[in-house]
Order: structure tokens, then sequence, then C-alpha cells
């Protein structure tokens, strides 16, 4: 037992000293090209615009290491960004629209959970319809299906962009609660306990009593439920209802959870260490911005980061585990 626990603390410390290595690397590199990066308008509005990827990221988080997968997000996103203006544009308060949205994003996570756990669909296909199905809709609500919503209410964007505390919207604090609610969800509850021992050996968490499809499938529900308040979030960063603007999310979701350590087929992770991983990408792309790099290759840049992500994840769990 000594020995297994032995193991499990070097695995874990070493996938803490490698994400916050890489995002210290990332500011080295970016604050040598220009002073501008470390600068506090520049850590604020990365901190403003990692809103949406810490609320998916922190969800996507508990049901990768469930060992299942969850593509949906950004087409809910959409289809929320997309319902919560049109709620607010016909003269609904933003905490009616808001509450309407949200209950929309749960509906489509709990849909997901009965695609995927009554009636045993593959999670990449669910999710890839749900995805399809919601950026869809989103689109049919919208002027001609092809538009965007706009002419919204003046100061519907303060919820993202005005600021109430260190210059960083109410947004930014209502993620850190939802984070914080997941981080002890993950550590704390029977929940996230059985989220590891499902990804781990789902036989063997059925053998010892576990109800596998109630658990995932709340799990799925929280997804849907962050995934539209991430929504809210977006639009009201962008001030307009988009159905593309969750275009993606889900890859973003799937390079920040692997690179907090979370292992792709499940069985062990970390929504903290997601977190630093979402701080990770959005200092990379900011970075990037700053440095002129082409939006192709901004692209191809993120897709390299995965496939390392992976390389790590995969390498550590060989090498330190087995």
């Amino acid at each position: 037992m000594g020995r297994i626990i032995g193991r499990f603390s070097m695995k874990t410390t070493i996938k803490n000293v490698y994400v916050f290595s890489v995002l210290i690397l990332i500011f080295v590199i970016f604050t040598s090209m220009s002073t501008k990066f470390i600068g506090a308008p520049n850590i604020v509005n990365i901190l403003r615009q990692s809103v949406p990827l810490f609320l998916i990221g922190g969800a996507v988080t508990l049901v990768m290491i469930s060992g299942h997968i969850d593509l949906s997000v950004g087409g809910i996103l959409g289809l929320c960004s997309v319902v919560y203006s049109l709620a607010v544009k016909s003269g609904m308060s933003y905490f009616a629209a808001a509450l309407l949205t949200v209950l929309l994003g749960t509906l489509v996570g709990f849909i997901n959970g009965y695609l995927v756990m009554k009636l045993n669909i593959v999670p990449l296909i669910a999710t890839l319809a749900t995805m399809t199905l919601s950026i869809g809709v989103g689109k049919l609500l919208t002027p001609r299906g092809v538009g965007l919503i706009k002419q919204l209410p003046r100061g519907m964007e303060g919820f993202m962009r005005t600021s109430v505390l260190f210059g960083l919207p109410l947004a930014f604090y209502i993620a850190v609660i939802v984070v914080a609610v997941l981080v002890i969800i993950q550590k704390k509850t029977v929940l996230g306990k059985y989220a590891a021992a499902i990804g781990g050996n789902r036989t063997a968490a059925e053998l010892s009593g576990i109800n596998v499809i109630k658990n995932v499938w709340l799990m799925y529900v929280i997804v849907g439920f962050c995934s539209a308040l991430a929504g809210i979030a977006r639009t009201s960063y962008l001030h307009l209802g988009d159905p593309g603007t969750g275009q993606g999310m889900e890859m973003d979701a799937m390079i920040v959870v692997v690179l907090g350590g979370t292992h792709f087929f499940g069985g062990e992770g970390s929504v903290w260490r997601t977190m630093i991983g979402v701080l990770v990408l959005m200092s990379l792309t900011a970075g990037m911005q700053v440095a002129g790099v082409p939006p192709y290759w901004q692209y191809s840049i993120r897709g390299a980061v995965l496939i390392f992500a992976l390389l790590v994840d995969i390498a550590v769990k060989e090498r330190i585990v087995d």
C-alpha cells in the first residue's frame, strides 16, 4: 500500500510541476517579446476571457475522469447565447433570462446523459449529435437562420465587462465560485470518488454497488448547466447572440483538461489543475496575438499543444503507475 501511495504522490507531483512549468515558460517567453504581456491590463483580459473555459473545463473534467467525453459544449454554448439574447431582447429581466437559459443547457445535458447511459450510444457520437442539433436550433432562432441577435439592451455587457473588483467583472467571480464547487465535488463528495472509480474500472464499480448510470448521467447534466453559464458570459462579453460562438470550445475543453493531467481514458484527474490548463491555453493565445502569429498558425499550435499533453499523459501513466 505504501508503495502505491508513493507512486500516486510522485505522479501527482510530476503533473503539478509540469503544468505550472508550462505556464511559467509561456509567461517568460512572451514577456521577453513584449513587457506589455505581463502588464495588469493583459492579465485582467486573460482572466476575463477565461471565464467560459473555466466553467466548461471544470465540468468536462468530471465527465472525463469517469471515462466519458462530451463534445456538445460548444453547441450548447451557442444555443444558449441565442436564447439568452432573445429572452433579454423580448423584455425579460436578466435574472429570468439567465434562469431560462440555464434550464435549457441543463436539459441538453440531461438528454446527453439519457443518450449515453440509457440508450448506450457511444459518447463521442451522442454528444456530437447534440452539438450539431444545438447549433442547428440556434441558427433557426436567428433572423433568416444565419444572422446574429443584435441591438441588445445597453448594460447587458456589464456582466462580463464592468469591473467589480481588481478590474474583473462579476462573471469572473461567479466562475470562481462554480469552479470551487466543482473542486469540492471532485475531492470531497461521493460523486467525485465514484467518477474516478467508474473511469478506472466500470465493471468493478458496478460490482461494488455504484449506480454508474445515475452518477455519469448527473455529470452530463452538470456539463450542460456550466455550458449554459458559459453561453451567458460569452453573450454578455460580445453583446450579441451567436449560434456559432462556441465553435471549437470542445477542442479547447479537451486541451485544458488533458493539460491539467486528467487521463484521457478516465480514472484520474484534477479540476483545479484543469484551471491551470485554462490559464496556459488562454495565455498562449494572448501571447500569440501579441506576437502577431497568423490565425491559421494559432490553430496548428493549439493542436500541437493537445498532442503534447496527450504524450505527457501517456508517459506519466506508463512510467510512474505501471
